[in-house]
């Protein structure tokens, strides 16, 4: 039997135009996706060509590391992959295609997102007609054997504004703090990635979720990750927290948050913890609460009835790497805490019980 080499692959997939080579990748997806009842040699012959196939449109689009790769063929075979509509034809196909071919596959989308034909993202215009593929695409970290190649799909399509705002205004968003914590570690990372990149990328429309989906969204968040027993689910949840209140798309959310004593008796738990990644993720987002200048009256009580305890904590609070930034924050932190004075208020018993929680050990 010949020996299949990567040069044998590419010599027989140049002697197509990129419009055959497509067309011969959507028959043979076709096939692979219709009929079950065809004898077992028939689908591997057709898959062994679908794997030069798919190998053949990842080179046009990146180059055989010899040359690099002809824009007038990338637009041309951008143009017709979703012209034709291969592009959902690949994505309902996937769960019965080999490793290598999904591999190959997730290159060839992630190319294909950013090329631009006389200016326009023809994928773009492609996944505003065709935003329900999202609904075929988020569920799929409900089945581990396509999870990781739709994640990365999912990921590259999230790079379209619209794409983002359609998932974020989706119940699918609810399903993410399921995904984040699924007992899978790589698929619960590559929902984590995912769930980072819709709540970071795009600026404007993160802001304008956060502020319509306030309530439940940061309900679910604290309760769900950062409250998590998962030690990277936590630490993971505490990074993304500080770099959203750190945008300043987010400023108006920022302010909110941070004037909440449910959120801060939360963090000052989190300083608690025994890990000191978790303590220094913390401590970026538990700063904020004591920079705010507008604290309310329960807030600044809490901080003046657990000062000698913080005070103590963030004194011995030492990172091992020198860090400039760092030691300015926690010098600001102390003073502002040392200079509180208590502030009059209502239901002042209730912040008492609370403080008890929350106290910071020595």
């Amino acid at each position: 039997m010949a020996k299949l080499t990567m040069k044998g692959l590419l010599k027989k997939s140049k002697a197509r135009t990129p419009t055959e080579l497509l067309k011969h990748t959507r028959d043979l997806l076709i096939f692979v996706n219709g009929d079950m009842d065809v004898r077992e040699q028939k689908r591997k012959d057709k898959m062994e060509e679908l794997t030069k196939s798919m190998l053949g449109i990842r080179t046009l689009l990146y180059g055989d590391g010899e040359s690099e790769p002809n824009k007038d063929a990338c637009a041309q075979l951008t143009l017709e992959f979703f012209k034709d509509d291969t592009f959902r034809l690949l994505i309902v196909s996937l769960s019965k295609l080999n490793l290598g071919i999904r591999r190959n596959a997730t290159h060839v989308v992630a190319n294909l997102q950013r090329q631009q034909v006389q200016s326009r993202l023809i994928a773009s215009e492609y996944l505003e007609k065709n935003i329900d593929l999202m609904d075929i695409l988020i569920p799929g970290y409900e089945d581990s054997d396509i999870a990781l190649s739709y994640g990365a799909i999912l990921r590259e399509c999230i790079r379209h504004q619209v794409v983002a705002r359609y998932v974020l205004e989706s119940n699918h968003m609810k399903k993410f703090f399921d995904y984040i914590q699924i007992p899978n570690f790589e698929i619960a990372s590559d929902a984590a990635a995912t769930f980072k990149e819709l709540m970071t990328r795009h600026k404007s429309t993160v802001a304008q979720f956060l502020s319509n989906n306030y309530d439940w969204f940061f309900q679910e968040y604290n309760s769900q990750l950062l409250e998590s027993q998962n030690y990277i689910t936590k630490r993971q949840a505490i990074k993304l927290l500080g770099d959203m209140l750190l945008d300043r798309s987010n400023s108006a959310v920022m302010v909110r948050y941070v004037c909440s004593l449910d959120n801060m008796r939360i963090l000052m738990n989190l300083l608690r913890d025994p890990k000191k990644t978790i303590q220094l993720e913390t401590f970026h987002v538990f700063k904020l609460f004591v920079a705010n200048e507008n604290k309310p009256p329960e807030i600044v009580n809490v901080l003046v009835t657990n000062r000698s305890k913080l005070l103590r904590f963030f004194g011995d609070f030492n990172i091992e790497k020198e860090d400039e930034q760092f030691e300015a924050d926690k010098a600001e932190l102390i003073k502002e805490i040392s200079i509180l004075e208590p502030k009059e208020i209502k239901e002042f018993s209730s912040i008492l019980s609370f403080s008890e929680n929350c106290e910071i050990p020595c």
